[in-house]
């Protein structure tokens, strides 16, 4: 009976280390300073996204005369996907969007310079405070609680489950990762292995008809009966 209470209380203390774990999400927060100019470059910054996944774009941008921010969300395929578009991106601004593609999701900047400007007031920038919130991160939980009447407990189990959930999505994602690439692998060593047969037989062909080639060509010399 000692040991049964011993064994419920360590695998108690173990399963709330691993809920501890798995409540310590990393954050994707940046911040950072974005130079203006007339024929501005685009400063990105990628976050990993599974298709189906929530993405939650805050981004704070600080006061700066004479330049406009362009704020543009796509990802890294080869279709370069464009999920949001705005100009003149101002203050504190949310988006939202949901990833279609294994590629990475990318928010971009761009501070144009107003054709305008003073020659004095050439060399402007102005700041920017991005975060990204992806999955399970990016699920308001107190709005869920406020409007489900939950306990402070109950939403930390509400959060805990969507951790979890991402963590089984992540692993049905590299499931099915590690069986397309077994597929890819074995179709491979197939058309590897019929090449193989077919310079083979190839090789052995191309033999015999040299030899037939040079036997009927030393009969025509005389050479051989």
């Amino acid at each position: 009976m000692h040991l049964s209470l011993l064994q419920r209380s360590a695998a108690l203390r173990y399963l709330l280390f691993t809920a501890l774990l798995l409540l310590c999400q990393p954050v994707h927060a940046i911040k950072f300073t974005l130079d203006a100019h007339r024929y501005p470059p685009a400063k990105c910054v990628w976050n990993a996204a599974h298709p189906g996944a929530l993405v939650i774009v805050t981004a704070n941008i600080g006061p700066g005369e004479y330049q406009r921010i362009d704020i543009e969300i796509l990802d890294s395929g080869p279709q370069r996907n464009v999920y949001l578009s705005k100009k003149a991106v101002s203050g504190e601004k949310r988006f939202a969007i949901t990833a279609h593609s294994e590629e990475d999701v990318g928010v971009c900047f761009r501070n144009y310079l107003d054709p305008g400007v003073p020659i004095e007031a050439k060399s402007r920038s102005r700041i920017i405070d991005l975060d990204v919130d992806i999955g399970a991160d990016a699920v308001d939980y107190n709005a869920i609680a406020n409007q489900e009447s939950l306990s402070g407990l109950e939403t930390e189990m509400r959060k805990l489950e969507g951790v979890v959930k991402e963590i089984v999505d992540e692993m049905e994602y590299l499931k099915k990762r590690e069986e397309r690439f077994q597929t890819t692998n074995i179709s491979t060593n197939t058309r590897v292995q019929s090449f193989a047969w077919l310079t083979i037989l190839s090789l052995v062909g191309l033999g015999l008809w040299q030899i037939f080639h040079l036997r009927a060509f030393f009969k025509r010399k005389y050479l051989i009966d």
